[in-house]
């Protein structure tokens, strides 16, 4: 799906800025903590954005089940990395939004759970 192609470009092309960005322009501004914080949230933007692009790309998958899957690894990526990038490099006290981290990674993890049943049950592979 195109939509979903796109979009996961613009996320591995965020992934990449926002990467250079944590590596030069916050390494002297955050605590070695919040600067891994921040990288892992780069790394889990940029491994659904591929993920995203090679599900789209499957031939296997339906066009809907394409669509479910990207859209909750895009809903989980921005709660999880967005919320991440939100604490360390904005400075939103955790304490505020402390549960739209892990909400995204659930987000993240049934995209995974219907993609590894997808395969289970697919009666041969493309």
């Amino acid at each position: 799906m195109k939509i979903h192609l796109t979009l996961a470009s613009v996320l591995g092309f965020l992934a990449v800025v926002l990467g250079a960005f944590g590596a030069h322009a916050l390494k002297e501004k955050l605590s070695i903590e919040s600067l891994n914080s921040f990288e892992t949230g780069v790394r889990y933007m940029m491994y659904h954005a591929l993920a995203i692009l090679f599900i789209n790309a499957y031939a296997g998958f339906t066009n809907h089940l394409k669509h479910r899957i990207s859209i909750l690894f895009f809903i989980g990526v921005l709660f999880f990395s967005g919320s991440i990038f939100a604490i360390t490099a904005v400075g939103i006290p955790s304490k505020s939004i402390w549960f739209i981290t892990p909400l995204g990674g659930l987000f993240l993890i049934f995209g995974w759970l219907i993609m590894i049943f997808s395969f289970i049950r697919a009666p041969k592979l493309v």
